[in-house]
């Protein structure tokens, strides 16, 4: 178990930079929803077209958001849905624009990656993920955190 614990702890700079490749081709897809409530939204309608879910480290204080984080993991646990935590909200913004049209600030708590209109995702950025939260599971670590580096 301890062998599993280190890879699983080694590996965490590539996964990062899968977990970037991933949101870098999810954008112009269209495969991004980003905001709490719009993410509840989009898994009441569609679960199934969901491959991961990212929430965020920051603002652990703020109860109402965890309430909505404790809902929005059993959800996605139910459905089958990976789950990560993302530290560094600012590298997040950078990576997905940071704002909505019209300047509004969007709010990054949580973002949901789904899959593109004409075909299932055949990324191998996504497969290193889903391995790595498979990885993540088997050492009952249900909700892995990522630190997304500064560039």
């Amino acid at each position: 178990m301890r062998v599993l614990l280190n890879f699983c702890f080694f590996r965490m700079d590539s996964v990062a930079t899968a977990l970037e490749e991933v949101l870098s081709s999810a954008l112009p897809q269209g495969c991004i929803t980003v905001g709490v409530y719009e993410a509840a939204k989009s898994l009441n309608v569609d679960p199934d077209n969901v491959v991961l879910c990212l929430l965020a480290t920051d603002d652990e204080e703020d109860v109402a958001l965890q309430i909505h984080f404790t809902l929005i993991q059993a959800f996605c646990c139910e459905n089958d849905i990976n789950i990560l935590r993302v530290s560094n909200m600012r590298r997040l913004a950078e990576i997905l624009g940071g704002v909505k049209p019209g300047g509004e600030p969007m709010d990054l708590h949580c973002v949901l990656v789904t899959n593109p209109q004409s075909s299932p995702w055949k990324d191998p950025a996504l497969s290193k993920l889903n391995r790595f939260c498979r990885d993540c599971r088997c050492l009952d670590q249900w909700v892995p955190v990522i630190n997304l580096p500064d560039r």
